[in-house]
C-alpha cells in the first residue's frame, strides 16, 4: 500500500504541475510577457510546485530535513542530470540575459542561504527574509522582461484572452493547485515510511528519491524544450526552478515550520556546499559561447550519478566510502574541472565581439 501511494502522490504531482504551468502560462502569455520571462518565471514556479508542496507539507509535519533536502536534492538535481540529458540531446543555446543576470543571482542565493544556515538552523525569520528577496526578484525580473507589444508566437484571439479564456485557465491552475496538494500528502507519507523501512535516514530519502521525484515537471519540460529547440524554456525553466526552490520553497517551508529548520552537520559539510558549487559550475559552462555542449551535458551527469553514489555509500556506511571519497577528491573532481575549465579558457581567448 505504502508504495501505491508513493507512485499516485508522484503521478498527482506530475498531473497538476502540468495543469498549473497550463493556466499560468496562458494568463503570462495574455500579459505580453516575454518567451524568456515566462520560462523564468511561470514554467519554472510551475513546475517547481512539487518542491513547494512537498517542502511545505513537511515542515508542517516536523520532517524538516526532508523540506530542506529537498529542495538542496532539487537543485542539484536539476543542474546535472535535467541540464545534463536535455543538453545531451541538442546542444543548449543560452541567453547573455541568463549569464548577465539570472545565473549570478542563482550563485548569490546559494551562497546567502549557506550562509544562513551556518549556524545549523534557519529560522522562521529567515524564511521570511527568503520570501521578501523572492518579490524582489520577480519585480527585477518583470521590469526587464515587460514588452510593449503582445508576443508573436502567442495566439491572443479572443476565445484565449477573453473572459471565457481567462476562467479556463484559472480553472486550471486550481485544479494543478488542488492535485499538488494531495499528491504531496501521499507522497511525503510514503517516502517517509520508505525512508524507516530501510533503515535510510528522511535527509538521504529528499535528497535522492523525493528531489528526482519532485523535479519530473522540469525534466519533462526541459526536455522537450530540447527536442524543440526551445532556448528559453529548456535552460531558463532549469535556471528559475532553482532560484525559486531556495527563495520560495526554502522560504515558505522555513516560515510555516513550528521552529524553524534544523540544518544537520552533514547538510552543512557536503550538500550545502554541493549544492553551491553546482550552481557556480553552471558560469563557465554557460559562457562557454552562450551554450551548453554535449559533452558539458556529459560532464554534468557524470558529476549527478558520482554524488548519488556518494549519497548511497555514506547511507549504508558502506566499506568502500573512504576509498570513493578519495577517487571523488583527487580523480573525478579535477577531470571534471579541466573538462570545464578547458573550453571556457578557449572561449576566453576569443575576441570580445566573437564571445559578446
Amino acid at each position: 500500500m505504502t508504495a501505491a501511494f508513493f507512485v499516485g502522490g508522484l503521478l498527482l504531482l506530475v498531473a497538476g504541475a502540468e495543469l498549473l504551468v497550463r493556466g499560468a502560462s496562458r494568463l503570462a502569455a495574455a500579459a505580453g510577457i516575454s518567451p524568456l520571462v515566462i520560462g523564468l518565471t511561470v514554467v519554472a514556479f510551475g513546475t517547481s510546485a512539487p518542491e513547494l508542496a512537498v517542502s511545505v507539507k513537511a515542515a508542517l509535519t516536523n520532517q524538516a530535513d526532508l523540506a530542506v533536502g529537498n529542495v538542496v536534492g532539487s537543485n542539484t538535481f536539476n543542474v546535472l542530470c535535467i541540464l545534463g540529458l536535455s543538453a545531451l540531446i541538442a546542444p543548449l543555446a543560452v541567453s547573455k540575459q541568463l549569464v548577465r543576470f539570472d545565473v549570478p543571482v542563482m550563485i548569490g542565493t546559494s551562497v546567502a542561504v549557506l550562509a544562513l544556515a551556518s549556524d545549523g538552523t534557519l529560522s522562521r525569520a529567515e524564511g521570511f527574509f527568503l520570501l521578501v528577496a523572492m518579490g524582489a526578484y520577480i519585480a527585477i525580473l518583470m521590469k526587464l522582461g515587460r514588452q510593449q507589444d503582445v508576443i508573436d508566437s502567442v495566439d491572443t484571439s479572443p476565445s484565449n484572452t477573453g473572459s471565457a479564456g481567462t476562467l479556463s485557465s484559472l480553472l486550471l491552475a486550481v485544479s494543478g493547485l488542488v492535485l499538488l496538494v494531495v499528491g504531496s500528502q501521499w507522497f511525503v507519507d510514503a517516502a517517509v515510511s520508505i525512508a524507516t523501512a530501510w533503515g535510510v535516514s528522511p535527509l538521504v530519502i529528499g535528497l535522492t528519491i523525493v528531489a528526482a521525484g519532485t523535479s519530473l515537471p522540469e525534466l519533462v519540460t526541459s526536455v522537450i524544450a530540447s527536442l524543440r529547440n526551445e532556448r528559453d524554456i529548456a535552460v531558463g525553466n532549469v535556471v528559475g526552478s532553482n532560484i525559486f526552490n531556495l527563495l520560495c520553497v526554502l522560504g515558505a517551508a522555513t516560515a510555516v515550520a513550528p521552529e524553524g529548520a534544523a540544518i544537520t552537520p552533514a547538510m552543512l559539510r557536503f550538500d550545502l556546499p554541493v549544492m553551491l558549487a553546482v550552481a557556480l559550475v553552471c558560469l563557465p559552462i554557460f559562457f562557454t559561447g552562450l551554450s551548453i555542449s554535449r559533452g558539458e551535458g556529459a560532464v554534468l551527469l557524470f558529476f549527478y550519478v558520482a554524488y548519488v553514489g556518494y549519497l548511497v555509500l555514506a547511507a549504508t556506511q558502506h566499506a568502500a566510502l573512504p576509498a570513493y571519497s578519495k577517487a571523488m577528491l583527487w580523480f573525478v573532481l579535477p577531470i571534471g574541472m579541466v573538462a570545464i575549465l578547458v573550453p571556457l579558457a578557449t572561449a576566453w581567448r576569443q575576441p570580445p565581439a566573437r564571445r559578446d
